[in-house]
């Protein structure tokens, strides 16, 4: 069972924090205190947005598609690989079944196309819909964000004939691995998340994997690093190769 969070921060009215953050105080998940708890880990809301951050260490995590990394991809380019990885000439409808911080779904709609992105860890979720509603708050970023479709929970606990989600063309996966990065950034992102989230299943990534497969119509597409095992010891019908990142891509069962 997973303990509540707190959320602490500049809170003036809890009646009138955004539904992401509502929906966890419904759900017992968050618990509201003025000041940071002794240890671990909690969320933290500001003028900025929301971010996870952790007792006794500086430095947040937080979704921004508006500045930062996401900005400078937008400006000047980027994710080519993904691009054809996904066959984004072709307009396919993606399904992101690993949100996370919502990165790739972000890259795939700054090229046209439509995201569905799914994150079923309920802070996670609430992170990455707290960037997306700064986002459409941006007139910059604002037609991008509204090809970005978000739901909370997993494909795998999707029944196959449902209908309320239109089905995809691509599944795209980005499950947890090992970061071999040397930035500081990425080493405090990576622990936090660890710490939240756990470590890489292989039953889930199984059964994820199994599950995109099911849902897939054109393909579905895993990304790893370079050099990393590929998922579920599932060898991939093609790849597309970079200098420290590949996407393995599967076809559909």
């Amino acid at each position: 069972m997973m303990q509540p969070l707190v959320l602490t921060g500049q809170v003036v009215d809890i009646t009138n924090l955004p539904i992401h953050l509502k929906n966890l105080f419904t759900a017992e998940k968050l618990h509201y205190q003025p000041q940071p708890p002794a240890q671990g880990l909690y969320l933290l809301y500001e003028e900025s947005g929301l971010a996870l951050a952790k007792a006794g260490y500086k430095g947040v995590v937080r979704v921004d598609f508006v500045q930062g990394t996401a900005r400078h991809r937008r400006l000047f380019g980027g994710g080519e690989l993904l691009s054809r990885a996904v066959q984004a000439k072709n307009q396919p409808l993606v399904w992101d079944a690993t949100g996370g911080l919502g990165r790739d779904a972000f890259v795939m709609a700054s090229l046209g196309l439509d995201v569905v992105v799914f994150e079923h860890n309920p802070y996670v979720h609430a992170l990455l819909a707290d960037g997306l509603q700064r986002a459409r708050a941006d007139e910059q970023t604002a037609p991008i964000a509204q090809r970005i479709n978000l739901h909370y929970g997993s494909i795998n606990l999707l029944e196959p004939t449902q209908k309320q989600i239109p089905l995809p063309d691509v599944v795209y996966l980005d499950p947890m691995y090992p970061q071999k990065q040397k930035s500081a950034a990425v080493k405090k992102e990576m622990a936090y998340f660890h710490e939240l989230l756990g470590t890489a299943d292989a039953d889930n990534d199984q059964a994820l994997l199994l599950a995109a497969q099911k849902f897939a119509r054109k393909r579905v597409v895993v990304k790893r690093p370079a050099n990393g095992v590929v998922l579920a010891e599932k060898t991939p019908a093609f790849q597309y190769l970079g200098k420290t990142t590949r996407f393995d891509g599967y076809i559909p069962l």
